[in-house]
């Protein structure tokens, strides 16, 4: 007689806990991609091999500290921390002194970064709006660049 058995056993119970990284791994979430790190040391906050610091987040360590483009963070104890011979990087502790909000899973390893408030303030370095055009009620087209050097208000509505 055949024995029974079940197509796909790792559904079987699809609410037993997993565990989703091994004990010395993790997974960083950060701007919608998701980077699985085969180490990292002890301790506490995520630390990482100093390699991995910039296909997480940009940052490369130079010698006038840890950079992303012309924001430098200088190198201190607080970041980069030796455990049995080996150099690791604190990647929480660089989202702190950046004022980066993140949370974490520790149980399941898993850690997820907001933006850096430092990247996105660069982005907004004039406060203009772009130019751009639009179709009023009667008509008439109006130009950001027709009301240069004044106050505007621009309210968007959409039905979906």
């Amino acid at each position: 007689m055949a024995e029974a058995f079940m197509a796909y056993p790792e559904l079987r119970s699809p609410f037993e806990p997993k565990a989703i990284n091994a004990d010395s791994s993790a997974t960083i979430l950060y701007q919608g991609r998701t980077i699985k790190l085969s180490s990292r040391g002890d301790g506490d906050g995520l630390l990482i091999d100093p390699i991995d610091l910039q296909s997480i987040n940009g940052f490369e360590i130079k010698p006038e500290g840890v950079c992303y483009e012309d924001l430098c963070v200088p190198l201190d104890d607080s970041l980069m921390i030796t455990q049995a011979g080996q150099k690791w990087f604190s990647l929480t502790a660089l989202a702190e002194l950046l004022g980066q909000p993140f949370v974490v899973d520790e149980e399941a390893g898993v850690w997820s970064f907001a933006e850096i408030p430092a990247k996105r303030e660069n982005m907004m370095v004039n406060a203009m709006a772009p130019d751009l055009e639009l179709t009023d009620r009667q008509g008439k087209v109006v130009r950001m660049a027709d009301l240069k050097g004044k106050k505007a208000l621009i309210v968007t509505w959409s039905s979906w």
